[in-house]
């Protein structure tokens, strides 16, 4: 038996997670790459141009924007292919190929600049010239996402095995500004590394000394970056001694809790990112995982640049 539901109906924010506007958006963005990609892979198969006339040959039983929705809806929901092509009518190498087409695209948008969504931040570089531009605070951290292990025949494998969380996990360092909107998000590291090691490997270090007038708030984890970029990266206070005035203890509470609730809103900016099914736990690939985590930061972003 054939079911086929409308594909009105899957487009709808509860199964893509975007509203249709920026669904609408989004489609007029990537067709063209979509169509170079696919033209440009077609030529390789063939070895050379096309004979034909532009439009003849067979047509797509998946048109674009259904493959763009089918693309959505796997992340979100962390649909098998198997199910998405019983949805949409079409066999699940149909779904697989289509998902693979548009999931090359999507990384390389990276994180809408607020109230300008033209704009986007691709580079750690970028978003550290943007708040030095606008005169912005930024808020980083990072987060863990439970990956498969590798096997016991490959090496590495106590390189995912992460000490906090005790589990084998990839390590994901996101930027934030002060109203919880996605600036950018890295290419994850083994869960083993350290926040502040990932950070680095990252080039924060280099946008530190080119962008001085940059402040960003971090958590306990970074005190070697407070270390060596004091006035820059600046994390909570330390606590003083038992032997210290109550007033200090005191004020240590206070300025802590200020701390805290500034440094919240990237916390926020995480949860947005963990509402997609697939970065609460990932079942696939390993490799596949930080153009998945790029992707679903920059559709976070947009909808968060004009709110």
């Amino acid at each position: 038996m054939t079911i086929k539901v409308n594909r009105a109906v899957l487009a709808h924010r509860l199964f893509t997670g975007i509203s249709r506007r920026h669904l609408s958006c989004m489609a007029q963005e990537l067709a063209q790459p979509w169509q170079a990609t696919v033209e440009g892979r077609r030529h390789e198969v063939r070895g050379g141009a096309r004979k034909r006339a532009a439009g003849a040959g067979a047509r797509h039983r998946l048109v674009f924007v259904d493959r763009l929705v089918a693309t959505l809806i796997h992340p979100r929901h962390d649909l098998p292919h198997s199910v998405l092509g019983l949805l949409f009518g079409v066999d699940r190498s149909t779904i697989t190929r289509a998902v693979g087409e548009i999931r090359t695209l999507l990384p390389e948008r990276g994180c809408a600049v607020p109230g300008r969504p033209s704009l986007r931040l691709k580079t750690l570089a970028d978003v550290f010239a943007y708040a030095q531009a606008e005169g912005i605070e930024l808020r980083l951290d990072a987060t863990e996402i439970q990956v498969r292990r590798p096997p016991a025949s490959r090496g590495g494998r106590r390189a995912f095995v992460s000490g906090k969380k005790k589990q084998n996990t990839m390590k994901a360092t996101v930027v934030a500004d002060h109203r919880g909107r996605t600036l950018w998000a890295d290419a994850l590291r083994p869960g083993r590394m350290h926040d502040a090691t990932a950070a680095r490997n990252e080039g924060i270090a280099v946008c530190f000394q080119h962008f001085p007038d940059v402040e960003v708030l971090l958590d306990d984890g970074y005190l070697g970056l407070r270390r060596d970029h004091p006035g820059q990266a600046i994390t909570p206070p330390r606590k003083p001694n038992k032997s210290a005035l109550p007033d200090v203890h005191e004020r240590w509470e206070r300025d802590r809790h200020w701390h805290s609730s500034d440094r919240i809103t990237v916390e926020h900016a995480l949860a947005d990112h963990k509402r997609w099914r697939q970065l609460i736990r990932w079942t696939h690939r390993r490799d596949r995982l930080p153009d998945t985590y790029r992707a679903i930061a920059g559709l976070v972003s947009d909808r968060t640049a004009t709110t």
